[in-house]
Formats: structure tokens, sequence, C-alpha cells
């Protein structure tokens, strides 16, 4: 919040006449003579408005646009790509701050009970979209400060507007989803002016990863690379689906260890873990122990649904994201 606080107040402060000069402005300027600027008109960016170009930095195991699954054609799908592409840049063509939301393993507090809430397969409590409560944050209606409506995971992108009346609450817009909420600003942190242009599109449906980095014109992006993965399966009380949603690049673990289910004791580890939400991370083939050694690849891979909630690549993919992708500058886009 300094940084948004202090944005605003250098806009405040800062002098762009002497006091004489203001003093004489006011004197020789009448409302007929000020004349009015009109700001330019910001288009629209429409989805069909974005162009590919294939321009790979990373270049083994790559895919086609359309390739041969079993007795089925699995495809990337760049329309549903291009649907989220045009949100983001919609929401940055003007100067924006943003703000990404955190509650890892509930380090910020466990978020209050929304107004209809059930238990999930996995006994844990839900709001109505299917968002657990559990390392997630309340999203409260403009309009109802006292309970919230439904919750945002870890790791969500949200643009940053303003603050309620007596700052306790921030102001933010969904750029995955509808609508304006109020946080508490205890679950945001606040991202620096910017304009993201390195993003990786993982298809939950097609079991796929294509990484993106904006061209120097406005909606062009770069196909950097396009490959297999295997996101998360829904199999109670353990494997979790990886979330829908737009996220940030929150941090990164050269190895990340991963323990055995349901205990403390320590399975093995995963090569270049960038996480994105909650326990979400892109890595590489997991090695369980007594192993240690990196294992480049994995027969599973792009196949179906195995994970923890993560997403699962070669290890050589995982390390180029890990390398390409700057925590706090980079997305994550979860598709179905």
């Amino acid at each position: 919040m300094v940084l948004f606080i202090g944005l605003l107040s250098l806009i405040a402060c800062k002098p762009s006449v002497s006091e004489e000069n203001i003093e004489t402005k006011a004197e020789n300027d009448t409302i007929e003579n000020i004349s009015v600027v009109k700001e330019p008109e910001i288009k629209e960016i429409l989805p069909e408005d974005i162009v590919f170009e294939k321009a790979l930095l990373y270049d083994q195991y790559t895919l086609e646009d359309k390739y041969p699954y079993k007795d089925t054609v699995r495809v990337f799908q760049w329309g549903k790509m291009r649907k989220e592409l045009a949100k983001i840049e919609n929401a940055q063509q003007k100067p924006t701050a943003w703000g990404v939301v955190r509650n890892r393993k509930n380090v910020n507090g466990e978020s209050p009970l929304v107004k209809k809430y059930s238990r999930n397969a996995y006994k844990n409590i839900s709001d109505s979209l299917g968002t657990e409560r559990y390392q997630s944050v309340p999203l409260y209606l403009l309009t109802d400060t006292i309970t919230p409506e439904i919750y945002a995971t870890d790791g969500t992108l949200f643009r940053f507007i303003g603050y309620n009346n007596d700052s306790s609450l921030v102001h933010v817009a969904h750029v995955y989803g509808d609508g304006e909420w109020f946080i508490p600003k205890k679950y945001v942190k606040p991202i620096e002016m910017q304009t993201f242009k390195r993003i990786a599109v993982v298809d939950r449906t097609n079991q796929n990863i294509a990484t993106l980095e904006k061209d120097s014109t406005s909606t062009k992006w770069l196909i950097r690379s396009q490959n297999p993965a295997t996101t998360g399966a829904h199999n109670p009380p353990y494997q979790k689906e990886t979330p829908l949603g737009i996220f940030v690049v929150q941090e990164k673990k050269p190895k990340m260890q991963f323990l055995v289910d349901g205990t403390s004791r320590i399975a093995g580890y995963t090569p270049w873990a960038s996480r994105f939400t909650n326990g979400g991370y892109i890595h590489g083939v997991p090695v369980n122990l007594p192993r240690t050694a990196i294992i480049e690849w994995s027969a599973t891979l792009g196949s179906i649904p195995r994970s923890h909630m993560c997403v699962r690549n070669a290890s050589s993919h995982a390390k180029f994201v890990y390398d390409w992708a700057p925590v706090d500058k980079s997305l994550v886009i979860v598709i179905e």
C-alpha cells in the first residue's frame, strides 16, 4: 500500500508552475477563454486484434497447433488465449497500478465466511463458485462490506482503483473475472506500474502450455514455446485441480520439496519451480527419493491430470520458464 499512497502523494505535491505564475494565470483566465482539452479515446482491443507469431526461444518437445493424442486430436486454444490477452491488454492501456492477493497457507489470516458456502469433495469450505476458503481472500461487494460475497485464490491479479472512505479496504477490479470489489488491505500486495510482457498459458483440457511474450507492437504476441504439460487432478483427499484464472508469478525455488501424502515426511523434490497460486507451481519432472539427479522427461507429460495442483513440464522447459519469467512481472493464465 505504501506504493499506492506514495504515487498519490507525488501526484498531489509535484509543482508545475511557481505560486506567482499560478496567481497571474488565475487573474487572466476566465471561463470563456479556458479551452477544454479532450482526452483521446482509448479503443477497446478485441480478441481478434491479438496476433500471434511463432518465434521460439525453447524448441524441445515442441507440439504443433493440432496434434494427435490417442484416438483424438488435441490443440492449442489460440482463440481462448486471445480472449484472455485482450482482457489484459485493455486493463493496461492506461497507466495502472496492480495488486496481487496473497494468503498462502493463510499467512495473512483465515478469510471470513462468505454469504453462501458449502463443503466440497475435500471437506473444505468453498464459495458458490467452488473457490475454497483456505489460502484465499474475501471479496466484498461495494454495497456490502460486512459479509464477503466470494473468495479469490491466492496469486490472483487485480487492477488497483483506490480505497474505501477510511482506507481499510482496497478497491480493485477483477481482470480474469467480472466486477469491482473491496478487499481488506492485509491481503493485497501492490505491484509497480508496468506492462505485463511475459505470460504462460496452461490448458487444462488439452494438457499443454504455451509461453507468450509481448512484441513492441501493441497487440502482437510472440510464441516462445508450446509444450506438453500435466495439470492437477481432481482426486480427493490430496490431489487438486489447477485453478482457473490469471495469476502473478510470486516466487521461485530451484528445488521445491514435496511430502508423502498425508505426512510431514519429504518424498522428493521438483526442479525449477515457479509458484503462481497457493501450492501451485510450474515445475519439472518430480524426483522421488532416494534418487537425487534431475529427471528430464516423463512419458505421462501431456496425457491426463496427475499432479497436486501444479503444472508439470519437461525439466528443461521448467528451467526455461524459471529463467524467462521474472517474479511480480510475469503472469500465468489457466484456461480449459
